[in-house]
């Protein structure tokens, strides 16, 4: 049986979560009678999809049954390889501790037996959900904005709960999805804030891939610039780091104080590099997945140190907090890396929303999509604030706003530095997010 059939399509808008929460107890009496959720003999459940009682293949606790969460990546040629393989790696590490401290409800949680790779592809991404879909209780990682769009419509149907390793805003109107940190709209509006503040920007440049990433930074960089009344145009840029010559004459022409850059690590750093080394002096801000410290291991390192910052969810691999000592114990002896981080924090909700699904005595898929709802804080172990975990109120009230700002430094563990705490700009804090930055249709 088709368990995405039997479901009823998700709601787009968590305002309407409450009122249609009644509607749980009339699905289960319509499973009831329709044979979905139940044995051909319309009497004995049937088995619940990613929960078995049987234990998980590399069990911790041998008495306790499985909870399994599929993870679908970029893992082998995509652009955001670099990042995709090292969450992997933290989520295996992250669930593991978990079950050694006890596991979830009388289960263990297994994360290693569905990996698939997407190639940040979103052809490619639907067919290994399709080949997951129905062995898995949720997803713990679905990355890239356009590779979960490819999907989003069957998670709404089976309420199946996917944590995005991406931030742009429309996230905050999905209920199955359950982001961490601030999307990249607010991460631009802070850019801003920052560059003119600091700078005294008066004009910005927004360079960003076409889709849901670049688009929704360059919807966050256009409010930020109304808000400060700096002068704005953009820029969609291609794939690949020998395709960025209009990038660089653009910038060259119009010699912008500020351009966000919303693209893939090799991109940042031919544009920062070739503007830089032709004479461009104004500044570059880039969005979290942009940079990575591999890139000071290039010809680009003194163009990106010198005029490049980067807006970050949270601090970094090597920074003191218990989550982050959590963490890198787990890890064990790896190669510092903030992909790591996100892998790790990426998690945290959807633990914390198990756990309420099992302490309601419901671990099925409509049982923590209730639970999701219910979710008002979230203990990040200090790497992030509990109130970045408000799942529960309308996407305004609970959209989360508050970045990081860093630098380039290679003297740092994971090559950034944090220069400022947590804060929303007063762009971001005044914004009303009453639907997503970015909308293409």
């Amino acid at each position: 049986m088709d368990f995405a059939r039997c479901d009823s399509p998700g709601r787009a808008r968590r305002p309407k979560m409450r009122a249609l929460r009644a509607a749980l107890a009339g699905a289960a009496l319509l499973a009831a009678v329709t044979g979905c959720g139940f044995g051909s003999d319309g009497g004995s459940a049937a088995p619940v999809p990613g929960v078995t009682e049987e234990p998980c293949p590399r069990a911790v606790n041998k008495e306790h049954g499985c909870i399994y969460l599929g993870i679908i990546s970029d893992l082998t040629v995509g652009p955001f390889t670099d990042l995709g393989t090292p969450m992997v790696v933290a989520q295996k590490a992250f669930w593991d501790r978990v079950n050694r401290q006890g596991g979830i409800g009388g289960y263990d949680v297994d994360v290693h037996t569905y990996v698939r790779d997407n190639r940040y592809d979103p052809g490619t991404h639907r067919r290994a959900f399709q080949e997951i879909k129905g062995r898995v209780l949720a997803l713990a990682q679905s990355l890239g904005s356009p590779t979960t769009e490819a999907v989003l419509g069957e998670l709404r149907s089976a309420r199946m709960i996917a944590v995005p390793a991406s931030y742009p805003s429309k996230w905050e109107f999905e209920d199955v999805i359950l982001e961490s940190g601030a999307s990249y709209c607010f991460e631009a509006m802070n850019a801003v804030d920052y560059a003119a503040d600091r700078f005294k920007a008066k004009s910005v440049l927004s360079v960003h891939y076409a889709g849901d990433y670049g688009g929704d930074a360059a919807a966050g960089a256009r409010i930020g610039a109304e808000a400060r009344g700096l002068s704005f145009s953009e820029l969609e840029i291609p794939q690949g780091s020998g395709r960025q010559e209009k990038a660089i004459r653009t910038i060259l022409t119009r010699r912008p104080d500020l351009v966000v850059v919303t693209a893939g690590p090799a991109e940042t750093a031919a544009i920062v590099s070739k503007t830089v080394e032709a004479g461009f002096q104004g500044h570059f801000m880039g969005n979290n997945p942009a940079y990575t410290a591999a890139l000071l291991r290039t010809p680009a390192a003194p163009a990106l140190k010198a005029r490049y910052l980067m807006v970050s969810p949270w601090k970094p691999f090597a920074y003191d907090s218990p989550g982050h000592t959590a963490m890198r114990q787990a890890l064990g002896r790896v190669p510092p890396d903030d992909a790591y981080t996100s892998g790790w924090i990426f998690q945290y909700p959807l633990k914390a929303v198990l756990e309420r699904a099992a302490a309601n005595g419901n671990l099925t898929r409509d049982g923590v999509y209730e639970a999701l709802s219910q979710t008002t804080t979230v203990d990040y172990e200090g790497m992030l604030p509990r109130h970045a975990g408000n799942f529960s109120g309308t996407p305004n009230a609970a959209a989360f706003r508050e970045s990081v700002i860093a630098r380039p430094d290679d003297r740092e563990f994971t090559g950034s530095k944090v220069i400022t705490d947590f804060a929303p700009g007063p762009t971001a804090k005044a914004h009303r997010l009453e639907s997503p930055c970015y909308n293409p249709g």
